[in-house]
């Protein structure tokens, strides 16, 4: 078999990957066995490419999905590391036109760390904008 490709590699419009598009949708099950069998290869491959060059004291890596991912992390940075994860009730998703798909949605690349991580931080985002941004102040100011 061959090596999986990235969308690039593809003739994919990578901007209108990042987005909650039915371009995205179309794309979605390929993005994600691409995903797996890099991560298959070299469970540490999306960890360094998202510090790749990062100089800044604080970093933001967001949508990390695993519990490899984390580990990755914090093995490699130790107690600096501060995890966030951002939760909104499936009512909230839904306004938002979030659809449940079965074989995307409930597969690792998805709910990964439903389980097995304490996170040091869980933020809401149901819609709230002064309760995202208390949320959000208090965790800047902790940093």
């Amino acid at each position: 078999p061959t090596e999986p490709s990235s969308p690039q590699e593809h003739g994919l419009d990578f901007q209108r990957l990042l987005d909650a598009s039915a371009y995205k949708e179309r794309f979605r099950q390929d993005m994600i066995r691409w995903g797996e069998e890099k991560r298959r290869s070299d469970p540490g491959f999306f960890c360094r490419a998202a510090v790749e060059g990062a100089l800044q004291p604080v970093w933001v890596v967001s949508d990390t999905r695993r519990l490899s991912d984390v580990q990755w992390f914090r093995d490699a940075y130790g107690d600096v590391v501060q995890t966030v994860r951002v939760v909104a009730a499936e009512e909230t998703r839904k306004r938002r036109n979030w659809v449940f798909v079965t074989g995307v949605d409930d597969t690792e690349s998805e709910c990964g760390l439903d389980q097995g991580v304490a996170f040091d931080w869980v933020i809401t985002n149901d819609g709230d904008k002064v309760a995202l941004g208390e949320q959000l102040e208090m965790l800047v100011q902790s940093l």
